[in-house]
């Protein structure tokens, strides 16, 4: 009988996981650990691996049982770059914004247990065969008859156009040399030819995503507190999901991608959570509680 073959979503997770993605990493622990309703948070922070273990309960959260699953879940992913994880554990609490700065700043207040462990590395040589048997992500585009056709005709019309568009240019560029700068074609195009140099612009610098999301999440934390009629709290929904949309824009080259992966949750969840005391307060206002009278 054979066994199922992991699917390529999953392999790209492992994949992703190998390479040292928090994300794919949080993703397979929080699968593993669902069992014993263990969920994890993670962020890299100096070179350590700070994961945050969560559970109802603190049985749930034995520091004798928890380490060495975790310990060996992550040996067995051996992520890149990755040699010492931190094991934090605390209680589950809702409200998750800036969590790693909460436990560093009161640890001895905020978590249950902390433990520093090394990750053994694996056999370069198995290590190596892991990587060649990882397929590579693909994404396999379908296109019908009907299609191939309109791809055919929009290319087709882009070249009409482009090409008359290119023949403007030239006699542009040609009535320019010769009624402004004196050049005729022959001189245009001879060895001699006149060259002008074309000015440069320097491109906009891109926009830092990562400090626009931090910057709404502190106006929607001031907000928050005051908030009191539905249409204040429906608003402040919407900007916690623009503050997770603005961080779910920050490249993966960017130093602060795995915070922003971290935060991107987070910041839903208190989207969420706006949005259902706007709905409970619609409710009290639709359905006014009275006093029954005998």
């Amino acid at each position: 009988m054979q066994t199922a073959q992991p699917t390529p979503s999953v392999n790209d997770i492992l994949g992703q996981a190998r390479q040292g993605s928090v994300a794919a990493i949080i993703q397979i622990l929080n699968e593993r650990l669902a069992e014993s309703q263990i969920r994890t948070r993670a962020i890299l922070a100096d070179g350590v691996l700070q994961l945050l273990c969560e559970a109802p309960t603190p049985e749930q959260l034995e520091q004798s049982t928890v380490v060495p699953r975790v310990q060996g879940i992550l040996e067995e992913l051996a992520p890149k770059s990755i040699r010492k994880v931190n094991i934090n554990s605390r209680i589950v609490r809702e409200q998750q914004l800036l969590w790693f700065e909460e436990i560093t700043r009161d640890p001895e207040n905020q978590l249950l247990w902390s433990e520093l462990i090394k990750l053994k590395q694996p056999n370069p040589v198995s290590r190596l065969w892991q990587d060649l048997q990882q397929p590579k992500a693909r994404n396999e585009i379908v296109v019908t008859d009907q299609k191939k056709n309109q791809l055919s005709q929009k290319y087709f019309l882009r070249g009409v156009v482009g090409g008359a568009s290119l023949c403007l240019l030239v006699l542009l560029v040609g009535w320019v040399f010769k009624h402004r700068l004196g050049v005729t074609w022959a001189q245009l195009f001879s060895p001699d030819a006149v060259t002008v140099a074309e000015p440069t612009t320097e491109a906009p610098a891109a926009p830092d995503t990562f400090a626009q999301a931090v910057r709404l999440a502190q106006q929607s934390v001031t907000a928050g507190q005051q908030a009191t009629t539905p249409a204040e709290w429906l608003d402040l929904a919407a900007r916690w999901q623009r503050a997770a949309d603005l961080m779910a824009q920050v490249p993966l080259e960017d130093e602060r991608y795995a915070i922003a992966q971290d935060r991107i949750l987070t910041y839903q969840q208190n989207s969420d959570q706006a949005l259902n005391q706007a709905d409970q307060l619609q409710q009290e206002v639709a359905n006014p509680t009275t006093e029954a009278s005998e």
